[in-house]
């Protein structure tokens, strides 16, 4: 089963729900993976009571992955949840000269990662896992978001 739930709890600007779901099947297709999962777009007092609640770090932050703790044995094709910030993500992309719509891409894509099981927690596993956002960002029509000089 794959279905994608894509909540919107801001009035910050964000991508249509249709285009969320499609960087989600895209990303999913590139890696060869099916299942379920929800995308929240919250505003920044929700994520720093996530990102406190989980990270113990007082502020927010881009994007939070929670992959499914279903047991296995249920058979479900649930992945997990990602919650992403709206206003930092538009900060984000104006300190990195980079197309909001670039930007949100990458957080989707790396959202899916996460829930996939990449991490970037080393130096090795974040090379993967960059190299696995390079690839799908590409089939998206985005650059690299990793390299120097970015699109406006």
């Amino acid at each position: 089963m794959t279905d994608f739930d894509v909540q919107i709890a801001t009035k910050v600007s964000c991508p249509s729900r249709k285009q969320i779901k499609n960087w989600i099947k895209i990303a999913l297709d590139e890696q060869k993976k099916k299942g379920s999962l929800v995308v929240r777009i919250v505003d920044e007092e929700e994520m720093t009571t996530l990102n406190h609640q989980y990270r113990k770090k007082e502020k927010p932050t881009n994007v939070l992955s929670f992959k499914s703790q279903l047991p296995p044995d249920l058979g479900a094709d649930v992945l997990g949840d990602i919650v992403i910030c709206a206003s930092v993500v538009a900060t984000e992309s104006l300190a990195q000269k980079k197309s909001l719509e670039q930007h949100w891409a990458h957080m989707v894509v790396h959202g899916v990662l996460h829930l996939l099981g990449y991490d970037h927690e080393n130096d090795i596993d974040a090379q993967i896992m960059e190299n696995h956002e390079i690839a799908i960002l590409d089939k998206l029509g985005f650059p690299s978001p990793y390299r120097e000089e970015t699109h406006e």
